[in-house]
């Protein structure tokens, strides 16, 4: 089918699938507004301290409204937190002990999660290295859990079961909030002590609810992501039961200084209002995915999510099939991008990851993939995962430039 014909998106269609992301970023907010109402939210949280950050009211009061917004009983929201691969690095490690087992139950773990449980690098201090075992549940041929196996992995020795939401840098479907609850409760029932943590990179408010209100014990994720609304500068957050999240927070500080550490460096106004954005541009980011995937599967490209799919998490994936046209697809949305237009993406190693990657990100945040942003490992069959948006008017405009690269590349 010719490029033009792919993007000439039917107006009624647009109107539909908007309007359901609409009605979703409507009940979202109103979560949002009930806890900024509940913790009485002013100017005054604005402010913050100096040197060790203690009576740090803002931050304080974030912690509150952020479990409030996430179901959770307790939240440390912190910007001391570099990445959410360090937010779940700390919770792995607050809660987990020498002669533990983990228990992955959706297959291989993200890419930058293979060092810290210790499946890839030595000497560098990881779960393994601790004495902590791990195995995991490989995912059925489509994908999907392996309904039948789950029970079987968990035993009474089992500590701790990974669930990753997210599909990350594999082509599986991400899971929705039913099927962590399901999970959850099959683990549950086999071993009633077994904490269950996810991994909730990419799924903040893409449903009414999230993994902590299902029964999660503990989650973590990346501000720089879904709950920063574009806006925060850097930071991660856990969220869960409050002896797990104070666990979390000395690995974040240290024993005995835990949550009541680290200093908001100026930063809580943003914090709050961030949160308050993300409902709405985790929104668009998904309009913005549904042109993505309608386009390139009238291109005859294999997508995931499909157009017709459950919305999951933010993440759109592309099967492209040559490194020629990952890397055009790559540069065509740096070139379309508010940031840096002019740098041209090239295949690199990054720290956390086995293969090379080719990356797009043009935004004001560093890494800040709340905004748009490309990225694939070079690696068969050559997908490009795509995510964010600010506004799905610039998906657009940066799809229209991607279709015509990778036309060239052909």
């Amino acid at each position: 089918m010719e490029s033009s014909k792919a993007l000439d998106w039917p107006e009624q269609t647009l109107f539909q699938i908007f309007y359901g992301i609409d009605a979703q970023v409507k009940e979202n907010l109103g979560r949002v507004l009930a806890a900024f109402r509940q913790y009485r939210v002013g100017t005054h949280h604005f402010s913050t301290v100096s040197g060790y950050g203690h009576d740090d009211l803002g931050r304080q009061t974030l912690d509150q409204v952020f479990a409030a917004v996430m179901q959770a009983e307790s939240a440390a929201v912190r910007v001391q937190f570099v990445s959410g691969t360090h937010a779940i690095a700390c919770a792995l490690f607050g809660v987990l002990r020498p002669g533990d087992e983990m228990v992955s139950v959706t297959g291989a773990p993200y890419d930058t999660l293979e060092e810290v449980i210790g499946l890839r690098g030595k000497g560098q201090g990881s779960l393994q290295e601790f004495g902590v075992a791990y195995k995991q549940v490989a995912l059925t041929s489509s994908g999907t859990i392996d309904w039948e196996t789950l029970p079987n992995a968990i035993s009474e020795h089992t500590r701790l079961i990974l669930l990753q939401r997210s599909c990350g840098y594999s082509w599986r479907p991400s899971l929705s909030i039913q099927e962590i609850e399901k999970i959850i409760h099959i683990v549950k029932q086999k071993n009633p002590h077994t904490l269950c943590f996810v991994d909730n990179c990419y799924g903040e408010f893409i449903e009414d609810r999230e993994p902590t209100a299902v029964g999660a014990d503990l989650m973590a994720g990346s501000l720089i992501k879904n709950p920063g609304g574009t806006i925060v500068t850097t930071g991660g957050y856990v969220a869960g039961r409050a002896d797990l999240v104070e666990a979390a927070a000395c690995r974040l500080t240290a024993p005995g200084i835990g949550s009541a550490g680290g200093s908001s460096l100026h930063q809580n106004r943003l914090l709050f209002q961030g949160l308050f954005l993300a409902p709405q541009m985790v929104g668009e980011a998904l309009k913005g995915n549904f042109l993505i995937a309608s386009t390139f599967d009238r291109l005859g490209y294999p997508v995931n999510p499909t157009p017709e799919a459950p919305i999951r998490d933010v993440i759109q994936a592309i099967q492209l099939g040559s490194a020629k046209k990952l890397i055009a697809f790559c540069r065509a949305i740096q070139q379309n991008s508010p940031i840096e237009s002019y740098v041209n993406p090239v295949p690199a190693a990054m720290p956390g990851y086995d293969s090379e990657l080719v990356m797009a990100g043009g935004t004001f945040i560093d890494g800040g993939t709340s905004e748009l942003s490309a990225d694939g490992p070079l690696r068969e069959p050559y997908i490009v995962f795509c995510q964010g948006g600010t506004h799905w008017t610039h998906v657009a405009i940066a799809l229209e430039a991607a279709v015509a690269a990778i036309g060239a590349a052909d």
